[in-house]
């Protein structure tokens, strides 16, 4: 079972964002399944730091293209960029402190972030600069 499933309600309709997308959600599912496997601590740390960088790449990218185009809504969307960043980064140091994480509060906190994220801050941003 995944973490987190690919919805049509995440898609913003620009196929490289989308797949970008996807791909932080694999990642994701991919560090779930490592630790439903008791994969030892080293392993899943060094995963959730990997997702961490890929997704803080991401998002520094796509804050570029909108500082280049002077979109008019950088501020709201960087600061959900900087939210989800601290919560991962919570999920970091609990599974770093303790070993383990909540897997169905991690669920919904990211469920719930992509789902909005995604329809919102996303949609918005591909249909102004689209």
């Amino acid at each position: 079972m995944s973490l987190i499933t690919w919805r049509d309600e995440f898609s913003v309709n620009v196929d490289a964002v989308d797949h970008e997308h996807r791909e932080m959600i694999g990642l994701i599912n991919e560090l779930d399944d490592a630790m439903g496997t008791d994969a030892d601590h080293a392993t899943v740390v060094a995963a959730l730091g990997e997702i961490y960088a890929r997704i803080a790449a991401h998002f520094a990218l796509e804050e570029k293209i909108m500082r280049d185009a002077n979109y008019s809504r950088l501020t709201a969307h960087k600061q959900d960029h900087e939210m989800l960043l601290d919560e991962l980064l919570d999920v970091v140091d609990s599974v770093d402190d303790e070993g383990r994480y909540d897997r169905a509060d991690l669920s919904r906190t990211l469920d719930r972030w992509f789902s909005d994220h995604f329809r919102t801050h996303d949609a918005k941003l591909h249909h102004e600069l689209g």
